[in-house]
């Protein structure tokens, strides 16, 4: 799947995907049951992936 954003599109779904990635560790960190951790630390690990290639892209187009 091929997504294609403007630059202020890009900038908002960033903002938000940041902002769950810090709810999601502050979430990870008061959670006690083994399951539900494993299954946050999950969704977190795929998350951090997710922004990391995002922010590759944005550079990649600023500096072509």
């Amino acid at each position: 799947m091929e997504l294609t954003l403007n630059a202020e599109e890009r900038e908002l779904l960033l903002s938000i995907l940041e902002q769950r990635h810090r709810e999601l560790l502050k979430e990870i960190t008061h959670t006690d049951r083994r399951e539900f951790k494993q299954g946050l630390q999950k969704n977190e690990r795929l998350l951090d992936s997710l922004l990391s290639r995002m922010r590759g892209a944005a550079v990649q187009e600023l500096y072509g």
